[in-house]
């Protein structure tokens, strides 16, 4: 009697103790709602595959977004998530004993370089599927619906993806037809960014291709058509609900909230910089190329109403890079024609009609960057570099003084993103998110805008486990090494994302993941 006493003693005070708490937590049943995680399959890019550092590899392949959702979906019924690993933690591609594609980066505690070994995986090695994630990295919203765009044989010719080469279940199949054929009962589908990256990164010299309903004849680097993109977008989708299976889609960011275009300022010329660390040096470089070159291409475009392309450089504050800008009238001729005698007087010596000429071509359409640009973030490594033949843009390697790319020489198309390239990118993802939210809704789909997460990471920051998550190049938590795709905590935010869409849309209860768990950069070591 005294020992059950002692029992129910112990249960009233028990009882006790919960309701003096201020808040009795009771855990919510993870449920799968009215979805059915049985069967999933993600369709997508590198960013589904899980693409990090500047290249896939087994670990940043586990911690994709679709593998981070596969787990939380396993606690509602989900069944076995297949992906095709690489072969090793190093990253790259081998094809015919060839490297095709780099390892991967770390950060050394001053800047990223690659980490040593040589890739081992093989092209040609074909994996056994079939595989739930199909993310396929460098993939266009176009190319999960080509016929042969994992044929092996075409990878060297570019007719292929190497990646997809790899566990396409035929030389024939397409990523699409790979899905369907596992009879999907939940999908996710993110896609559409490499349709206009490719223009982003490059500078944009490659050709906004509105207006062409034939994506056969567009080159890697081209603006994907809108009504293309909503064609094909629409095709996915109804393909992947066939069998009434349900899923999530997310739009599209913009580019510019992306490290890649955000982290190299327009403005890094201070007298410190110029002077190689010697501000004195760098006050006397000032003033030299003000009088050797800025002050006379300012006089020269003040005359033909063009003064504002270039303002003599400041002693006192940072000064803009010098850019070549393919949008603005060129005035070569008339640089060349006001230069002969011009710079006779100014420089001390008479240059020639070969030499104005020179300075036509490369000055006709030069001006400093503004706010308005974009700089690329390789470009960092540019600015003060020696142009080439290959990359000076006419043809030749200029001359000293005037072989200082962003200095006394315009960067080129390469290396930065003008306004008019930045409307043309900004015009096509608006024109597919639309599509995308469009078709979403229509299908009853859950929806993840992924342009507003991409927006706040590069505004005020999320909050999440007590840290905030920025977009800040290497230290802000969010993104790799690369400068556009997630770090591993980048990845497990997206897939928060997408649970709480998930969540909302099908009153399922799945539980997010704790961000401070996954970490911010790899190590060199895996």
């Amino acid at each position: 009697m005294i020992k059950n006493f002692k029992w129910l003693l112990l249960v009233s005070l028990t009882f006790v103790a919960c309701n003096n708490d201020d808040e009795v937590i009771v855990e919510e049943p993870v449920s799968a709602g009215t979805a059915n995680f049985a069967k999933y399959v993600a369709l997508g890019d590198s960013f589904a595959a899980g693409y990090s550092d500047g290249a896939l590899f087994i670990e940043g392949q586990k911690g994709a977004y679709p593998n981070v959702l596969s787990q939380q979906f396993s606690e509602a019924g989900g069944g076995v998530f297949s992906t095709p690993l690489m072969a090793d933690n190093v990253g790259g591609l081998l094809l015919g004993g060839n490297v095709i594609a780099a390892q991967r980066l770390y950060f050394n505690g001053a800047a990223p370089v690659a980490v040593s070994g040589t890739p081992s995986t093989a092209v040609t090695t074909k994996l056994t599927g079939p595989f739930s994630n199909l993310g396929v990295p460098g993939a266009k919203s176009y190319h999960l619906v080509a016929a042969g765009y994992g044929n092996a044989a075409g990878v060297a010719a570019g007719l292929a993806n190497p990646y997809y080469a790899r566990f396409a279940s035929s030389a024939t199949s397409t990523v699409l037809a790979d899905a369907v054929a596992q009879t999907p009962t939940f999908f996710s589908l993110w896609i559409g960014g490499n349709d206009v990256l490719g223009f982003a990164t490059s500078g944009g010299i490659g050709v906004n291709q509105t207006g062409n309903m034939n994506p056969a004849t567009y080159g890697s680097n081209d603006i994907t058509d809108p009504t293309v993109f909503a064609s094909v977008y629409n095709s996915l989708v109804t393909g992947l609900t066939t069998n009434s299976a349900k899923g999530v889609v997310a739009n599209l960011p913009y580019v510019s909230t992306l490290p890649y275009f955000t982290t190299v300022p327009i403005n890094p010329l201070s007298t410190s910089v110029l002077g190689g660390g010697n501000v004195a040096v760098g006050q006397a470089t000032v003033e030299a190329l003000n009088t050797q070159l800025y002050g006379p291409l300012k006089q020269a475009l003040t005359a033909f109403g063009a003064g504002s392309r270039i303002n003599l450089l400041s002693t006192t504050v940072a000064n803009p890079v010098l850019i070549k800008d393919e949008s603005l009238p060129n005035l070569s001729a008339q640089l060349t024609a006001a230069f002969t005698p011009a710079f006779t007087a100014t420089m001390g010596a008479t240059l020639g009609a070969q030499t104005a000429a020179f300075y036509g071509a490369v000055y006709g359409q030069a001006r400093q960057a503004k706010s308005t640009d974009l700089v690329l973030l390789p470009t960092q490594s540019a600015i003060g570099a020696t142009p080439t033949a290959a990359n000076s843009g006419i043809g030749m390697a200029p001359p000293a003084p005037l072989n200082k790319f962003g200095i006394t020489y315009p960067l080129q198309d390469t290396h930065v993103l003008i306004p008019a390239e930045i409307d043309a990118i900004k015009v096509a993802t608006d024109a597919y998110n639309a599509s995308i939210k469009s078709i979403a809704d229509s299908k009853g789909l859950a929806f993840v805008d992924a342009k507003a997460i991409m927006d706040k990471l590069s505004t005020t920051g999320i909050v999440g486990n007590n840290f905030t998550m920025t977009s800040t190049y290497v230290f802000g938590g969010s993104f790799s090494l690369d400068g556009v795709h997630p770090s591993p905590r980048g990845y497990a935010l997206i897939a928060n994302a997408f649970i709480d869409a998930i969540n909302t849309k099908y009153s399922s209860t799945l539980k997010k993941v704790d961000l401070g768990k996954y970490r911010i950069l790899f190590p060199a070591s895996l």
